[in-house]
């Protein structure tokens, strides 16, 4: 490998990370270092940003440590057959890169994957190392999430849990028939295994913490995963069932969907064509339902047509449509986890309907007032002063949303 210089190296591993989506930094434990203690924090305003469920933008420097691999994944840009100019950071020019950036305040932390290079071993110890000196020797307090290699021994995994905020270990394909056509060095069962017991840590290290204040935190932001969408066969009803499973199993935080980009020089077993980035939305908006609006997995799965996802309207519209019975729904009567089904409706403006209909019966427009636009809500919703008679039975209802929802994201409508 060429000799290159720092600045060459982050040019190539930043660009070579860009591929990896499971980087946001919610839910770990607040520190900062006011009062002149250790560097860095976990919170506050900031080069990959990310978006905490508050909304807050998250600014993280976004690396590989090498894109050099000894697998030969079809779908990766960095496999070992591919034509690619390689690099390699050493653990101290990741640390001093994170300490430099965070200093300028271009970063809050610093999110971390790698190539194989050696072993796995070789790999994720060079990894540990990272996370283990910004801490201990640089005190370093800001967000740290590090991109696991399952085929490591389970004692470095723990040992990254001990130091990182999050740990990722990606399933990659949403199906194992799919990732053993597609990454035949790696293993469905291993990378469960793995996700299981950090799982396993996780919840131990909970219930040590109740018992003893002192016991040291391990991986307190979670565990995530991340699928490619659109590499294989798998529809999204495959997609969103086996996310579920993830998330009953493993207690993801979150899953990540990343829609499959051609790359140079691809597979003959890789399709021509990216799926619609569309796609990638409506399935983030389908594990939104699941995570938050108390949808079943089958549920979801039910607003899919022929298995995929409508992508001109969202599933929730789509589901609605296919439950026409269940509406209108009275926003002076119904139960929360009813009015977090009606289109439209978010858990926000949910809260603020049952907050304000206990001071009086809500008419349509104070519904207006507490949610971001009316026109989707019209034929699913019954007020004090509106009931949809012919609205909701409307033939070309379908129709008639999608043109609501694409007014609803024009920026000067």
């Amino acid at each position: 490998m060429a000799q290159l210089d720092t600045r060459s190296k982050l040019a190539i591993l930043a660009d070579a990370a860009k591929y990896d989506a499971s980087c946001a930094s919610s839910g770990t434990a607040k520190r900062n270092s006011v009062g002149g203690k250790g560097v860095g924090s976990t919170e506050g305003s900031g080069i990959c940003h990310s978006y905490a469920p508050d909304g807050r933008c998250i600014s993280l420097l976004k690396i590989l440590l090498t894109n050099s691999c000894i697998f030969d994944c079809h779908y990766c840009i960095n496999r070992k057959s591919s034509n690619v100019r390689r690099a390699r950071f050493t653990v101290d020019e990741v640390v001093r890169l994170t300490l430099s950036f965070y200093k300028r305040n271009y970063i809050e932390g610093l999110f971390l994957s790698s190539g194989i290079i050696g072993s796995s071993d070789y790999t994720m110890e060079a990894m540990v190392r990272v996370a283990k000196t910004l801490r201990l020797d640089h005190d370093f307090r800001g967000y740290i999430h590090l991109k696991t290699i399952p085929d490591a021994a389970p004692e470095l995994l723990d040992q990254a849990a001990m130091y990182a905020d999050r740990l990722s270990i990606n399933v990659e394909l949403p199906t194992v028939e799919g990732l053993g056509k597609l990454a035949p060095d790696k293993d469905a069962g291993r990378i469960r295994l793995a996700m299981g017991g950090l799982k396993t840590g996780i919840a131990e290290n909970k219930e040590a913490r109740r018992k003893f204040r002192s016991a040291p935190k391990f991986a307190p932001a979670g565990q995530s995963t991340q699928m490619i969408v659109g590499a294989d066969a798998a529809d999204d009803s495959a997609v969103v069932a086996s996310a579920s499973s993830l998330y009953g199993k493993f207690g993801l935080r979150r899953v990540y969907y990343s829609a499959f980009s051609p790359i140079p020089d691809a597979s003959a077993v890789l399709p021509l064509v990216q799926p619609p980035l569309m796609r990638e939305h409506r399935l983030y908006q389908a594990d939104w339902l699941m995570r938050f609006y108390g949808f079943n997995v089958g549920e979801v799965q039910d607003a899919t047509d022929a298995g995929m996802l409508p992508l001109d309207i969202d599933p929730k519209t789509a589901w609605a449509l296919k439950h026409r019975a269940s509406f209108p729904v009275d926003v002076n009567k119904a139960p929360r986890e009813m009015l977090l089904r009606v289109p439209g409706l978010g858990v926000k403006s949910v809260n603020a309907i049952l907050r304000a209909r206990r001071q009086r019966r809500l008419e349509l427009a104070d519904i207006g007032r507490l949610t971001r636009g009316i026109e989707k809500l019209r034929p699913f919703l019954i007020a004090a002063d509106w009931r949809p008679v012919a609205l909701a039975e409307r033939a070309d209802l379908r129709p008639r949303l999608v043109k609501a929802e694409r007014s609803q994201l024009e920026l000067f409508g």
